[in-house]
């Protein structure tokens, strides 16, 4: 059923109808307010201290609590020492970019002493999110989680858990991370590992100075309880698992799933997940007490270097007289190089496709596209040294075109007509077909050229992308994140995308509706969507060090003919550039 079709609108109205009473009135939407300072804040870790940039002094910051429906206001003060730019990472932001935050995509950044409120509106989402920010590394400690919940009247669809918890995943870097940034853009080399995992900010046990200030979680015999995880890494997939407990996938990328039982998830930067856990495990007085949930980094290609650390918090249940705390036992993970793992987990998952919850997969597609996804290099500028593969630059590019900020933002540029800006011939296929997933790899091919390339979409286009992953300098899993939409993962495999064959796998059913999907590693994935939503919007792999060489692009949806197809006017307090 097409969105925005009359069949699918009267199936939304019959269901209201039929659980609310057609003369009952909506649940009244609510709005927030909140004010995020950004300040350099000193924080130890590792056996050292720096400064670090936060939100209100806290990393990882501050969790903002909604309804679908509701709206959120948020006033960003930079107190900071440099510019930054906040995203709400997954939210649609209908008709309304100015407030999605990319730095020169949708806005100029926050300057220091300088201020931006941005409003985020959850129209369609509900489960877990998160905003960062979106500004060179600084996501690595400027994010947060955004909880969703149910409009009133509704609930889950699944029963009720007797407490929710978040569980951040990200990195640590001993060395000021924009330091890190600046650095390997000088010598175009790659961009040093970080020097831990981290749970909700804490490496864990096994990593020194860092025991006494293990994330716990302590949970009660026979509850349920809801893990709202959220990747924030800038490098890092994970493999997450709880000793001895299952747990059932409910929701992913603030969409509900069918319910999924498993041992372990992966879970690659950019993604959530909804997972629920049954507290089952204390038995009897002689039961361990003490379990730990551990994330054991995921790479299909063990050639890149990765920060390898695991990151470990503690489950641990609450105990009556005649029980005594355990050590911690350690879950089972997969190896760190387990795609075969990766790859059964990531094919469990389905979208719930309920009466309520029902999923809208265009079944006739406008536009075509086959992106291939490659790490390259640039030639070395200058009289520069640069450590990059055979002398030259690290770069990285959507069918060869590798993606390079302007000088203000693309949004302005489109909104206010400001030519040579960016160009509208984003191609839908690569300039030369290959043996994308081949061994060897003709070094000419390595090569990519810097440009400001945008897709120009007409309002309610229905957009198919196939995303080639590619083996130019080692390939990698690439998770390629889209602005302003979510979209259904009809299709993934192994090799090259054949055109004729694969599609007749694709799930039209109950596909993943998702808005970070992890490309495989030598592989393909397929997604489709409609570009319903006007404006301006960024596609990007959440790799940040792939961001910031190149692998991004930007779609841009005109306005349709009625007024509420139209983007919003440009709110007078937008950052200068």
């Amino acid at each position: 059923m097409e969105l925005g079709s009359a069949n699918y609108q009267l199936l939304k109205f019959m269901y209201a109808i039929m659980l609310f009473g057609v003369f009952a009135p909506p649940a009244l939407a609510k709005i927030h307010h909140h004010t995020f300072i950004i300040q350099e804040t000193p924080c130890t870790r590792l056996c050292s201290t720096k400064n670090i940039l936060t939100v209100n002094g806290q990393y990882p910051g501050p969790t903002i609590y909604a309804r679908k429906g509701d709206t959120v206001i948020v006033k960003v003060i930079n107190q900071g020492n440099k510019n930054i730019t906040i995203h709400w990472h997954g939210v649609d932001q209908p008709r309304n970019p100015w407030s999605d935050g990319p730095e020169y995509i949708t806005q100029c950044p926050i300057k220091p002493g300088a201020n931006f409120t941005q409003r985020i509106q959850f129209t369609e989402e509900e489960g877990t999110l998160w905003w960062h920010a979106h500004s060179d590394f600084d996501r690595a400690t400027v994010h947060g989680a955004m909880v969703i919940h149910p409009r009133k009247g509704s609930t889950f669809p699944y029963p009720k858990p007797d407490k929710e918890v978040t569980l951040i995943l990200g990195e640590w870097w001993n060395a000021d991370v924009n330091e890190v940034l600046q650095k390997a853009l000088a010598t175009g080399g790659d961009v040093d590992p970080s020097d831990a995992n981290t749970i909700n900010g804490q490496p864990g046990d096994f990593l020194p100075c860092s025991q006494n200030d293990t994330f716990k979680v302590q949970v009660q015999q026979g509850n349920t309880y809801l893990l709202r995880v959220i990747n924030a890494a800038l490098s890092n997939e994970y493999f997450f698992a709880i000793a001895n407990h299952k747990l059932t996938v409910v929701g992913t990328d603030g969409s509900y799933t069918k319910p999924y039982a498993t041992d372990y998830i992966m879970i690659t930067p950019g993604q959530t997940m909804d997972l629920l856990l049954k507290a089952d495990q204390l038995k009897d007085s002689s039961s361990p007490s003490r379990y730990y949930m551990e994330t054991r980094p995921y790479n299909g290609n063990t050639n890149v270097t990765f920060d390898q650390n695991i990151s470990t918090a503690i489950l641990e249940y609450k105990l009556n007289q005649n029980t005594f705390a355990t050590f911690p036992l350690l879950p089972s993970l997969p190896e760190i190089n387990d795609t075969n793992a990766a790859t059964a987990f990531t094919d469990g998952i389905r979208s719930l496709a309920s009466w309520d919850h029902p999923v809208d997969v265009p079944k006739t597609i406008d536009e075509h596209m086959y992106i291939s996804i490659a790490v390259n290099v640039v030639p070395c500028s200058g009289s520069s040294n640069c450590t990059g593969p055979m002398g030259n630059r690290l770069a990285a590019s959507l069918n060869n075109a590798s993606f390079q900020n302007p000088p203000i933002d693309v949004l302005d540029a489109y909104y206010y007509s400001i030519p040579d800006v960016y160009t509208p011939d984003f191609p839908n296929k690569p300039p030369v077909f290959f043996n994308f997933t081949g061994d060897t790899i003709p070094q000419e091919l390595y090569l990519t050229q810097k440009s400001t390339k945008v897709k120009v979409l007409e309002y309610n286009t229905t957009v198919e992308i196939v995303f080639q992953g590619t083996n130019i300098l080692g390939g990698e899993n690439h998770p390629m994140h889209l602005h302003g939409h979510s979209f259904y993962v009809v299709g993934k495999g192994f090799g090259i995308f054949d055109k004729e064959k694969d599609p007749l796998s694709y799930n039209l059913i109950d596909p993943p509706y998702e808005n970070t999907i992890g490309v495989p590693k030598n592989g393909w994935a397929a997604i489709r969507f409609r570009a319903a939503n006007p404006g301006v919007w960024f596609m990007h792999c959440h790799f940040e060090r792939h961001t910031v060489w190149g692998m991004d692009m930007v779609f841009i949806t005109k306005n349709g003919n009625s007024n509420d197809a139209k983007m919003l006017p440009r709110p007078h307090n937008m950052p200068h550039c």
